[in-house]
């Protein structure tokens, strides 16, 4: 392997308006192959590990890390903005558009096999649906099949209903601070559903922070894609216990 190869990646990834990862984290993600594929296709799947990858990876950035400063969560200061870009990842996002309790209510119709859309009733697969085999049996693939359609389509239709919608997040930058987030202007890649756990967004220079709320607008706000499969499958599958929580509703099943 080239001893440049991982400066040229990164210089890629820069170009991209991407996170610069250290150079021994781009080594540690090049594939074991020999020969290795060219250039682009490197790039490509540093890419998509880069997007995969958890921020708070001590071998992910040279140090000092692109961080938040520290104090950014302080309500007592009125209005500040970022000197420097800062990469974030997903937490959690809240849409304030619409009560805990309206969302409780379309995630439980779902679960049951139906959704309204308009005045149509949508009829969906649901972990009762499995298809019998030859034996009798229900098929568990068939079964899965169906609980995860649920929960794809309760995701689908809030990301629907999120076109006009305002939506608070739980942002986390490398060093493993969390800050709180709102959208000051719509960003249209932002809404529950089209938005991963995980996901990374590069806030920018200048944007506002105001009694330690991170504003977010399209001038100041990209989001780069990705996600950490494992804290999306825990956020879809654990919502509708938090959303029930928050309206102190029973949780018994």
């Amino acid at each position: 392997m080239s001893a440049d190869l991982p400066a040229q990646i990164r210089a890629s990834l820069q170009s991209q308006g991407l996170p610069v990862p250290s150079l021994a984290w781009i080594q540690s993600a090049l594939p074991n192959r020999n020969p290795l594929p060219p250039l682009p296709a490197l790039v490509a799947t540093v890419k998509t590990r880069l997007l995969a990858a958890d921020l708070t990876n001590p071998t992910l950035f040279e140090a000092p890390g692109p961080a938040f400063p520290p104090n950014l969560g302080n309500p007592e200061i009125k209005e500040t903005k970022l000197s420097r870009d800062v990469p974030v990842q997903v937490l959690d996002i809240d849409n304030l558009s619409k009560s805990k309790w309206e969302q409780v209510e379309e995630i439980e119709a779902i679960a049951r096999g139906e959704q309204t859309r308009g005045r149509e009733i949508i009829r969906l697969p649901t972990g009762n649906d499995g298809e019998e085999e030859d034996d009798g049996s229900v098929s568990a693939t068939q079964t899965a099949t169906g609980r995860d359609a649920a929960l794809n389509a309760s995701i689908a239709s809030a990301a629907a209903a999120s076109k006009g919608a305002t939506h608070r997040l739980v942002l986390q930058d490398c060093r493993g601070q969390k800050a709180h987030a709102m959208e000051l202007k719509r960003v249209d890649r932002i809404g529950v559903g089209s938005l991963n756990i995980g996901e990374k967004i590069m806030v920018k220079r200048g944007a506002v922070v105001a009694r330690g709320v991170l504003l977010l607008e399209p001038t100041t706000c990209v989001v780069l894609g990705g996600k950490v499969e494992a804290w999306q499958k825990a956020w879809v599958e654990g919502r509708l216990a938090r959303l029930k929580e928050a309206v102190g509703a029973d949780v018994r099943g």
